[in-house]
């Protein structure tokens, strides 16, 4: 009798270790995701905050060069001058947003270290199986 009381506290026993041994890889998984949404949001922030620095003193560099070189020019070729700005400008632009758009490509694919370590977590469990 005493046996199966053992036997039934035993497999109780490993359940809970189960148990205790998911809950734990569960908060070791949610915590690395907290800490990886927390660098995406700091990321994120400092991304802001230099494209509108950019931004800023790239419309303010552009504006006070197109109307000086605008001034030099108004007599003879204002309209000229003017267009050939606007064209600079629009090729400028367009370059502007292909290098954007490249850098923002090979950025590191978010929660990449939580997918991966769940990837191992199921791997790992495959093999015992």
């Amino acid at each position: 009798m005493e046996s199966r009381g053992s036997a039934s506290g035993g497999f109780i026993d490993s359940l809970r270790g189960v148990g205790d041994s998911l809950l734990g890889s569960l908060q070791d998984r949610l915590e690395l995701l907290s800490i990886e949404v927390q660098e995406e949001k700091f990321r994120l922030i400092q991304l802001i905050i230099w494209v509108a620095a950019a931004v800023f003193a790239g419309v303010m560099t552009l504006l006070m060069a197109s109307v000086t070189v605008a001034y030099f020019f108004w007599t003879d070729a204002r309209l000229g001058v003017l267009l050939g700005l606007t064209g600079l400008y629009a090729v400028l632009l367009v370059v502007i947003i292909v290098g954007f758009r490249r850098m923002v490509a090979r950025q590191p694919k978010p929660f990449a270290g939580t997918l991966e370590e769940i990837k191992e977590d199921r791997a790992c469990i495959r093999r015992r199986n």
